[in-house]
């Protein structure tokens, strides 16, 4: 049974992952709240990534980065403050946990780093300058650890579009918005967060074991589809 760390399993696409994986894997999450579930699987490490210590784990084959946000502002409301902290908790957080970890995983099955764009780092959106700068530095991440991991440690990012979780919330707050957002989307739909899920699960699988330095758009067509 492998072993997965997961940081920020306690909502959002995070919990997801947690729901997919806890009957086949033990997985360690590390967040600063507990997950909602209890499992002989799981067992959960309270810590604030960015302020605190990561703890100590004697074993891991896979890592997979949860945290993230949505800071939608126009350029003019944006502080610098705000681009700081956006990179703050989607790349230098990614890069301290996989800091920490990158022994263990070397020595893992398999082993896998799997972290989380967005698809406003490929398509132009207005408002989304904050957070699609620091996704787009999770991306230069995944491609710059995948060449210098190979062949021992594979990274891939999912970069999902609008997912129904908490911190998509403000954007799917009345019927009217959540109308809106799947009309925009080719394929009339936005994600679960049980999709976005299956597809994690997938990439830190040995199904996924040629696999490595890539972006996954899910993105009910509106990054890939003109229609």
């Amino acid at each position: 049974m492998k072993t997965i760390i997961i940081i920020g399993g306690s909502k959002g696409i995070g919990n997801a992952i947690v729901d997919c994986l806890i009957d086949t894997h033990k997985i360690v999450n590390i967040s600063r709240t507990e997950p909602k579930q209890t499992h002989s699987n799981l067992s959960h490490l309270q810590c604030d990534i960015l302020t605190d210590n990561l703890p100590d784990i004697e074993n891991a084959d896979a890592l997979v980065y949860c945290p993230g946000s949505i800071n939608l502002k126009p350029i003019n409301r944006l502080s610098v403050d705000d681009f700081k902290s956006d990179f703050e908790i989607n790349v230098i957080g990614a890069v301290k946990a996989i800091q920490k970890y990158l022994p263990i995983l070397k020595e893992g099955n398999h082993p896998a780093i799997l972290m989380f764009s967005t698809v406003a780092s490929k398509l132009g959106m207005p408002f989304h300058a904050s957070i699609a700068t620091a996704k787009s530095g999770v991306e230069g991440l995944v491609k710059s650890l995948g060449a210098e991991l190979a062949p021992t440690v594979r990274v891939n990012a999912i970069a999902p579009t609008v997912t129904d979780t908490d911190l998509a919330s403000k954007l799917l707050r009345n019927d009217k918005m959540k109308e809106n957002i799947t009309d925009r989307h080719p394929l009339k739909k936005y994600l679960n967060p049980k999709e976005v899920a299956n597809m994690a699960s997938f990439l830190i699988s040995d199904k996924a074991a040629s696999i490595s330095g890539q972006i996954f758009e899910m993105d009910c067509g509106i990054v890939s589809f003109k229609i």
